[in-house]
């Protein structure tokens, strides 16, 4: 067998290009799970549909079920039916896409080495020719056994592998960095794609675009003209059936640690010599590093917490948090966070970020808005200029993609009225085209081997060291959280926070 050499850097003059992976197996241990059935399995048949998928690929799934192949497969066409993006399903796509999926049960040593012969075997009646990509599509607990079974029966070995870890990226900065050790006793740091699905989605994406490719906006994107910024992660629904992991997660590790750490490091970066892996996410790290650490000492005067309680969303009731199914009554698992924060460098010296996320909000939405300073000097009277609201850039993430630039302008009628007005870029109406899952655009990156939308291991470690000391200062002294009705955004403390600077939260 001729084992194809490592994937060669698939960026040209530093630029991410659209271009079909090379051959390759891409096995997904815990194939038969909630994440495989509702993201990836979808993500790559919309990947085949596109004829973005190498003619020589194959795909095997990896569980502890006892399945037969044609099972798994009958399995994923149903799952397909109800989550794939684009209906209905194009079952002539879907045959081809199915005769190049298998699955091996991998309950005991037995199956990992069933799996080793299944891969040996692809390479060459396939063509995959040794390049694999392995997807950890399990839960967090099965990472490391599943590592050592791959080490022990040498499925990287003599190959190009590489492999794809799903958050959460440990609990701790001890635990991230123990799993990172784990993982580079067999894959290289250039091997590792830590996925947050978050950097997938398009909006993300369109933060660098708009700041760096086009004029207008980098000469304003600084303390000088920005008064503040404001990120917000909000969802309705509660904790579903997660109520085990929330408990041992909370907002904090759940949404701040990842979701909001890498929004804050994209809008607050400087401009990258080229847009390549190395180049983005060295950007990235500088801003995180810049971050102001908020300690034990001023927990308190920085981050509001609170807990849903019972209330109403879209006109239902729905159950507080501690009536949640496996939530403790007495649980003090906060639901929501807001938090202040400062980014110490010359850009952005004294501008604060306002960060919050919760559940059970209003409605579901993530947004950015880049709040600007006033005009410095009012020519207009305090009666012309009453319903002028100050500039904004809002970058809308979801669900309703697009970007809002709010500005003031004239009403028409005699005399001077201002009113303040929104030019909006919708990305559906501008396109008219869908944009693709958050999934499909990391999966084929995944294959082609470009890191620039994952996390690196110092990204991660550095967003640990900036949310453990919160969390020690809530162990150390329990408090009763701050609960807010559902339906609302969130405990009054929270716009308190906010209050005392003068600023209020926009509501999206």
């Amino acid at each position: 067998m001729t084992i194809a050499p490592p994937l060669a850097n698939p960026l040209r003059a530093g630029t991410r290009i659209a271009r079909t992976p090379q051959p390759c197996a891409l096995v997904i241990f815990g194939g038969t799970g909630d994440l495989a059935a509702r993201k990836i399995v979808p993500a790559l048949y919309n990947l085949a549909l596109q004829r973005l998928l190498p003619a020589a690929f194959a795909v095997v799934g990896a569980a502890r079920a006892d399945l037969t192949p044609e099972q798994f497969r009958d399995s994923l066409h149903a799952d397909l039916v109800t989550f794939s993006r684009t209906k209905p399903i194009n079952e002539d796509v879907w045959r081809a896409f199915a005769g190049n999926v298998h699955y091996v049960s991998t309950k005991d040593a037995e199956g990992y080495e069933t799996l080793r012969h299944t891969l040996a075997d692809l390479d060459v009646r396939s063509g995959t020719n040794g390049n694999r990509l392995f997807y950890l599509a399990t839960p967090p607990s099965a990472y490391g056994p599943i590592v050592d079974m791959i080490k022990a029966h040498r499925l990287a070995e003599n190959v190009s592998a590489r492999v794809v870890v799903e958050k959460p990226f440990g609990h701790d900065l001890s635990s991230a960095s123990a799993l990172s050790e784990k993982l580079q006793g067999v894959f290289t740091e250039d091997e590792i794609f830590r996925i947050d699905h978050y950097l997938g989605k398009e909006t993300v994406q369109n933060i660098l675009v708009l700041r760096f490719a086009n004029g207008i906006f980098e000469p304003i994107w600084n303390r000088q003209y920005v008064d503040h910024v404001q990120i917000t992660v909000a969802e309705s629904l509660g904790i579903e059936e997660r109520g085990a992991y929330y408990e041992q997660a909370g907002a904090l590790r759940d949404i701040v640690q990842n979701h909001l750490l890498q929004l804050v490091a994209l809008v607050g970066m400087e401009p990258p010599v080229s847009f390549d892996a190395k180049a983005v996410r060295d950007e990235k790290l500088k801003v995180l590093r810049a971050i102001r650490p908020i300690t034990e000492e001023d927990a308190d005067s920085n981050v509001i917490r609170g807990q849903y309680g019972p209330g109403f969303i879209e006109g239902a009731s729905v159950r507080g948090y501690g009536q949640e199914d496996a939530v403790s009554p007495a649980s003090t698992t906060e639901t929501f966070l807001a938090i202040r924060a400062y980014i110490d460098n010359w850009r952005w010296e004294g501008t604060p970020f306002y960060l919050r996320t919760g559940k059970r909000l209003p409605k579901r939405t993530t947004e950015i808005a880049i709040q600007f300073r006033a005009a410095p000097h009012q020519v207009f009277s305090p009666e012309a200029a009453e319903g002028m609201e100050p500039n904004a850039l809002v970058l809308r993430i979801q669900p309703d993609e697009g970007i809002s630039l709010k500005f003031g302008a004239k009403v028409p009628v005699q005399g001077i009225r201002i009113r303040s007005v929104n030019m909006d870029f919708v990305y559906g109406a501008s396109f008219m085209v869908d944009a693709p899952d958050a999934y499909e655009t990391l999966i084929v990156d995944a294959l082609r081997g470009d890191a620039t939308l994952f996390t690196r291991q110092d990204e991660v470690e550095q967003q640990w060291r900036l949310v453990d000391p919160i969390a020690r200062a809530w162990a150390l002294e329990p408090r009763d959280l701050p609960v807010y009705p559902a339906g609302t955004w969130g405990p009054i403390e929270a716009d308190l926070l906010i209050a005392r600077d003068g600023r209020a939260w926009r509501k999206p």
